[in-house]
C-alpha cells in the first residue's frame, strides 16, 4: 500500500470518529482520542485472527524439523512471516542482525594463578579465548558474606565506580543474573572476570556453567568462594587465561515502526520470536508474538500522535540476546526517546494466571520496583481488566523477559504473563479456574507447546488488553514521567540501593 493510500484511510478514519466525538458530552468526551481509538482498536483485534498468526507459526514449525528457534530455518519463516505482514501494511520494517553462539570448544584447561583448574574453577562457558595477567580489583564484595544470599555485586554500574580499566574484575555471586554482572564489568573495561559463589552453605563451590552471555569479549571463569575470598586481598597480579574457540552466528530482529508519530516520543511494544529447540513455542512465544503482529495490522491506519515501535525478538531463548543487543545499540539520546516498553511473553498458557509486571512494588517480592512510570503501566493494565471485571495479580520484574535490558537503562516498562513452569495455587484456581497443583504451563519449552497448548480465553482478552494499551499510549503519554527526569531517578534509587 503506498503511503497516498494510507493517508487517505487515515483521514476517512479521523473523519468517521469526528462525529461521534462531536455528539458526546463534555464529561464523555474527556477521555479523548486515546479513549476512541482504544475502543476501536479493542473491537478490530480478535482472538480468531490472533489465532491464524499461531496457525501459520505451527505451520512453520511443522515444515522446518518442529521448532522456531534461534539460528534455524524455522526462525527464518517466522521473521519472513512477520516482515511480510508488516510492510504489506505499511510499516517501516527494519532486520536488525543480532549475534548468539553458534558453537564452543575448550581446546585446554583454564589458568588462575596457581589453583587447580576444573576443581577450583571452570571457565565459565562460552567464554573467548584470553591471557591476561593484570591486578584483580574487587567489585562492590560482601565479605564475609551475609547469611542469606543477597550480594548485589556487579549488579549495577554503579558498582564499577573506580574501577581501574584493564583490571581484572573480581565478582560476587548474588541477586542478578551471572550474565548481567559479566556484561557491566565488559563496560567497566575490565580485561577478564572472575564470578566467584558467594559463601553460605551450599553456595560456597563453583561447578561448569553456560551462561550464554560472550559479549564482554573477555576471558571469565566462576570460582569457589574460597578462590574469590583469597584473590579479595591478593595485591600482585594475577595470571588468567582461556583456551577455547568461540563461533557466532546470526539471526534477525524485527522492527517495525508507525510512519506516523512523533519520534521524540516513541511507544515500544515487544514479544520474543523464538522458540526453543523442543518444540514450536506456540504460548512460548508464539501467542505473544501474535498478539502485538495483529495489534500492528489492526491500527495501521491510525493516525497516532506518538511513534510507535513493534519488536519481535531474535534468540530470547538463549540469553534475551535479541532485546539485549538491541537496547545496547541505541544512543543515550536514542533510549531516552523510548517512554515506555510493553512485554509480552507466555499470553496463552492452557493452565492461566493473569499476571502483571508488578511496576510498583507492591508485592514486596524479588526485584524492587521498575523505573519511574512503571507503576503506571501496570495500573493502566490493571484498569482494563477492572473494567471486565476479570481479576489480575503481580509478577516480579525476575529478569527473564525482553523487559530486562530496558529497565536496566531506565525505560519504564510492564506486560502481561500468564505463566510457565510455576505451579497454579488453590487460590489462583478459584480466582480463574484451572487447576490448582499443576503447571501453569505444563509444556513449557517442550515439543507439546503446540496448538492444543493454548488458552483460548486467556489469549482473547490478553489480546484485548494488548490493543488497548498500545492505542493509549500511542495517543497519550501524560501519565509517564519525562524520560530524561526518569533515567536520572533511576539511575539515583539504584545507587542508593547498592
Amino acid at each position: 500500500m503506498t503511503i497516498r493510500r494510507g493517508v487517505v484511510r487515515a483521514l476517512a478514519l479521523v473523519t468517521a470518529l469526528a462525529l461521534p466525538l462531536s455528539l458526546t458530552s463534555p464529561a464523555q468526551a474527556a477521555g479523548g482520542l486515546d479513549e476512541v481509538f482504544a475502543k476501536l482498536l479493542v473491537k478490530q483485534v480478535k482472538g480468531a485472527n490472533v489465532s491464524k498468526h499461531l496457525k501459520a507459526f505451527q505451520a512453520i514449525a511443522d515444515a522446518n524439523g518442529g521448532n522456531r528457534a534461534a539460528g534455524t530455518s524455522g526462525y527464518d519463516a517466522s521473521r519472513d512471516y512477520v516482515a511480510d505482514k508488516l510492510r504489506k501494511a505499511g510499516y517501516k520494517v527494519t532486520l536488525q542482525p543480532i549475534d548468539f553462539v553458534a558453537g564452543w570448544v575448550e581446546n585446554s584447561p583454564p589458568v588462575l594463578a596457581d589453583y587447580t583448574p576444573n576443581e577450583d574453577f571452570f571457565t565459565f562457558q562460552p567464554s573467548p579465548a584470553g591471557d591476561v595477567t593484570a591486578p584483580v580489583q574487587g567489585v562492590d564484595l560482601t565479605l564475609p558474606p551475609a547469611p542469606t544470599p543477597t550480594s548485589t555485586s556487579g549488579c549495577e554500574m554503579a558498582d564499577f565506580a573506580g574501577f581501574t580499566a584493564g583490571n581484572i574484575a573480581l565478582i560476587q555471586r548474588g541477586t542478578c543474573p551471572f550474565a548481567t554482572k559479566v556484561r557491566n564489568a565488559g563496560f567497566a573495561g575490565a580485561s577478564a572476570i572472575i564470578v566467584f559463589n558467594e559463601g553460605q552453605p551450599g553456595r560456597t563451590e563453583a561447578n561448569p556453567l553456560d551462561i550464554g552471555e560472550w559479549r564482554a569479549g573477555i576471558p571469565m571463569i566462576y570460582a569457589d568462594f574460597a578462590v574469590g575470598n583469597a584473590l579479595a586481598t591478593t595485591a600482585t597480579p594475577v595470571r588468567l587465561a582461556v583456551d577455547a574457540t568461540l563461533t557466532l552466528g546470526t539471526n534477525d530482529n524485527v522492527i517495525a515502526e508507525s510512519r506516523w508519530g512523533d519520534s521524540r516520543d516513541v511507544v515500544m511494544v515487544g514479544a520474543h520470536l523464538d522458540s526453543v529447540p523442543e518444540g514450536p513455542g506456540i504460548n512460548d512465544n508464539a501467542s505473544g508474538s501474535a498478539a502485538i503482529l495483529e495489534t500492528a495490522l489492526q491500527m495501521r491506519h491510525f493516525p497516532v500522535k506518538n511513534k510507535v515501535r513493534f519488536a519481535f525478538w531474535a534468540a530470547e531463548e538463549i540469553g534475551l540476546l535479541g532485546s539485549d543487543q538491541y537496547v545496547e545499540s541505541l544512543t543515550q539520546a536514542q533510549r531516552d526517546r523510548i517512554r515506555v516498553y510493553l512485554n509480552f511473553d507466555m499470553v496463552a498458557s492452557p493452565n492461566y494466571g493473569l499476571f502483571l509486571y508488578d511496576g510498583d512494588d507492591s508485592d514486596a517480592t524479588g526485584a524492587p520496583a521498575g523505573p519511574p512510570g512503571s507503576a503506571q503501566i501496570e495500573a493502566r493494565l490493571e484498569k482494563f481488566f477492572k473494567d471486565r471485571k476479570v481479576p489480575t495479580r503481580g509478577t516480579d520484574f525476575d529478569g527473564r523477559s525482553d523487559y530486562g535490558p530496558f529497565i536496566a537503562v531506565g525505560i519504564p516498562s510492564g506486560g502481561i504473563f500468564t505463566g510457565a513452569e510455576g505451579i497454579k495455587t488453590p487460590d489462583e484456581a478459584a480466582l480463574w479456574g484451572g487447576t490448582a497443583g499443576q503447571a501453569y504451563d505444563p509444556c513449557y519449552h517442550l515439543a507439546c507447546d503446540t496448538l492444543t497448548n493454548v488458552n483460548a480465553f486467556a489469549l482473547d482478552v490478553n489480546s484485548d488488553a494488548i490493543a488497548d494499551s498500545t492505542a493509549r499510549y500511542a495517543f497519550d503519554l501524560r501519565t509517564i514521567p519525562d524520560r530524561p527526569a526518569g533515567a536520572r531517578a533511576a539511575l539515583s534509587s539504584a545507587t542508593a540501593q547498592n
